[in-house]
Formats: structure tokens, C-alpha cells, sequence
């Protein structure tokens, strides 16, 4: 996330703790050559250092940015068909997600202009044999399309495991759910409220992951 009022300056996770380990507190703020700018007994992930840095520097319209290596995610950027549109959350991203090929362990700095470039101006990227990657102008909006990736990436895999054929989602259907969709567009508060609701619930549970 870029750091309100500071250009130039962003919070990533710090390398060696697990995500139930990292809170508010233990962010580490960075600029984007990833000079350390916080106290920090924690290093930075290189690869994550490069996919992050390199799209803050060339969309300022992101002030989030989210990458994941789930396992539905994942297994849907093994596949070389990608995503398709035939499942209820995948049809509300028709024209949505770009895709970026592996090049191997994100570190080498030759790679980023190609990430760049295959990012473009859309909010969602499937990196091929790799992940998602989602942004947005708030972290509740990147937050929100990751979710609808993710969902859709879920529903994907488990309908192709059951070896029956899959109904399609016609293009018409797909555009008109991507049009209509409350996940993904500013003129609602969906994303605000979905993540509202998360941070609530992590309250009840631990709330110290907010310390």
C-alpha cells in the first residue's frame, strides 16, 4: 500500500513472519527502490519487492496491490486456458484480467517493463504458473476484485473436477454480469462494506492483528 501522503513510500509485508504473524505495527515501510525507511527487525521479499514496486511506479492510480499463491488461484494460472467466464463470479470479469507469462522467481529487473506492459490498465492479473494479482485506488477495492478472482478461480477448478461437461455463460451474459456487477465498480460501496465486515470479524477473533 502506498504510504497517505508520503510519495514515493510503501508498507509490504515483512519477509519471515506468517501472515498470522503480521500486523499494523510490524508493516514495513519501504521507498520503491525497497530502501528499508522503518525500523524493521525484518527483511523485504526481493521477488515481492519487484512485482509491487515496479506497477506503484507506473499506475498511480493504485494505492493498493495484492498478490496471492493460493492454491485455486494458482492452479487456475497453470492452465493453459486461464480463466474462463462460465461460473457465476468469473463472468463479472469479462475484459477484467491480463495476463503476464513466468519467467521465473520474480527477482530479475529486465522482467518489469514485460509486467508492465501485460498489466496495461486493467486491475487484475493472472501471472501465469504463478498467482493473482489485483489492485485498486483503495484497499477495499483490491481486496474486492481479489475476492471475485479468487471466487471464481475456486468455482472453476471444482466444476472441472467433476468431469461433466460445463454449462457456458454466453458472451452476452458475461459482459452485461460485468456491467452490472456491485463487486467491482465505484458506484458502489461493496468492496467497503465486504471488507468492513472482514475486519470486524477479525476483531472478534484475534484483536491484536490490528496492533
Amino acid at each position: 500500500m502506498r504510504v497517505p501522503g508520503e510519495d514515493g513510500h510503501l508498507l509490504i509485508n515483512p519477509f519471515g513472519l506468517t501472515y498470522d504473524e503480521v500486523t499494523a505495527s510490524n508493516l514495513v515501510k519501504i521507498d520503491l527502490d525497497g530502501n528499508i525507511l522503518s525500523d524493521s527487525d525484518w527483511p523485504i521479499n526481493e521477488a515481492g519487492l519487484l512485482i509491487h514496486s515496479v506497477i506503484h511506479a507506473n499506475r498511480p492510480d493504485a494505492h493498493a496491490i495484492m498478490h496471492t499463491h493460493t492454491t485455486a488461484g494458482t492452479g487456475v494460472a497453470c492452465l493453459r486456458g486461464g480463466l474462463d467466464s462460465d461460473n457465476f463470479y468469473a463472468a463479472q470479469l469479462h475484459d477484467m484480467v491480463a495476463y503476464h507469462d513466468f519467467e521465473g522467481i520474480t527477482v530479475d529487473p529486465e522482467e518489469k517493463p514485460r509486467l508492465v506492459a501485460n498489466l496495461g490498465d486493467r486491475n487484475l492479473m493472472i501471472l501465469r504458473n504463478h498467482g493473482l494479482l489485483a489492485l485498486g485506488p483503495t484497499l477495499p477495492a483490491a481486496f474486492a476484485a481479489l475476492w471475485t478472482l479468487q471466487r471464481a478461480c475456486e468455482i472453476q477448478l471444482a466444476a472441472q473436477s467433476s468431469g461433466q461437461p460445463l454449462m457456458p455463460v454466453t458472451l452476452e451474459a458475461a459482459v452485461r454480469s460485468t456491467t452490472e456487477s456491485y463487486q467491482m465498480g465505484d458506484r458502489t460501496q461493496a468492496g467497503r462494506t465486504l471488507f468492513d465486515a472482514l475486519r470486524r470479524r477479525i476483531d472478534r477473533i484475534a484483536p491484536d492483528y490490528a496492533v
